[in-house]
């Protein structure tokens, strides 16, 4: 069975500083396992590594898609196969890093056996959502699927539709399917290695990255992408560039928009932390900002992994 190493974690850890230099001391290629960066030209609100970065190791699975296309985690499923089998054939060490939990189960363990997608009932379940909002919608999943509902936000109208969708179709909730889906065997010999932060400490991350991002550019990186697609597409729904959106139509000031902004992505790190912390097979490292003994720390449980003595 293939090895692959996995790094994951919260929004704002530091996993790809970590990665890349894990990558050069193990003759590893980065694939990224972040749902923002698939979308070309979306390079400042979701934090792609620099092209100094990907000049340093081979970064794959960002800018797959247009904004104006679609994308999904069967999608990023088969890339990833692709690059992994790539990278191994090429004599080096696949690192799989992000914090988009869906991709990373998935890749790991297949697609969950839940009924598929009926598009005719999603489109009713949609048309609700854009009359009453998402609330509503929302309060109903927490009675059929509670399990469902606490790993959500009210406001991630894809998933409260898809937990809607598979108990109106199977009679049963999706937390049920998915916890099948966990007895599955892996398709790939991993080590996953989390990086673990008190709330605190990634509060203050999120913060500064959030002002970085805004001092850098993000705005004009939204209005022009504006000029191309629209702010319904599936990228907008990307954390941040939904709100630059309305902020760019005049419905919010900027000071309003940066702080939902952080609100969101805080909200979103919570979800992620609870969505890894339900895996038993990972390994958790404590954030430090020391890289140094943050990479040896790593370093070690990877020599052990790979079966080699430490050099």
């Amino acid at each position: 069975m293939q090895k692959i190493i996995v790094l994951c974690g919260p929004t704002a850890g530091g996993k790809t500083k970590l990665a890349i230099a894990l990558a050069e001391k193990f003759n590893g290629e980065i694939i990224s396992a972040d749902s923002g960066q698939v979308w070309r030209e979306l390079d400042v609100g979701t934090a792609k590594p620099t092209p100094e970065d990907r000049r340093r190791i081979p970064h794959h699975l960002i800018d797959v898609v247009t904004p104006g296309e679609h994308f999904d985690v069967s999608h990023y499923c088969t890339l990833a196969d692709k690059a992994i089998a790539d990278i191994a054939r090429r004599g080096k060490m696949p690192f799989v890093v992000g914090g988009t939990g869906m991709y990373l189960r998935v890749l790991l363990y297949g697609l969950c056996k839940a009924p598929k997608q009926d598009l005719r009932l999603r489109k009713k379940l949609e048309e609700r959502i854009k009359k009453g909002g998402s609330e509503k919608l929302y309060q109903e999943l927490k009675k059929i699927d509670p399990a469902l509902a606490e790993k959500i936000s009210p406001n991630d109208k894809t998933r409260v539709i898809r937990g809607l969708e598979v108990y109106e179709l199977a009679g049963a909730p999706l937390s049920a399917f998915q916890e099948e889906h966990k007895l599955q065997k892996p398709r790939y010999d991993a080590l996953q290695i989390g990086l673990s932060f008190d709330r605190a400490a990634i509060r203050e991350r999120i913060d500064k990255r959030v002002d970085w991002m805004i001092a850098n550019g993000w705005g004009e990186e939204v209005r022009e992408l504006l000029k191309f697609y629209s702010a319904a597409s599936q990228a907008f729904k990307t954390i941040g560039y939904k709100q630059w959106a309305a902020h760019l139509r005049g419905e919010n000031s900027l000071e309003k928009t940066a702080g939902e902004i952080k609100k969101q992505t805080k909200a979103f790190a919570k979800r992620q932390m609870t969505w890894f912390k339900a895996d038993k097979s990972i390994l958790w490292v404590p954030g430090d900002d020391d890289q140094k003994n943050l990479v040896d720390f790593a370093a070690d449980s990877i020599h052990r992994f790979l079966g080699r003595a430490r050099a």
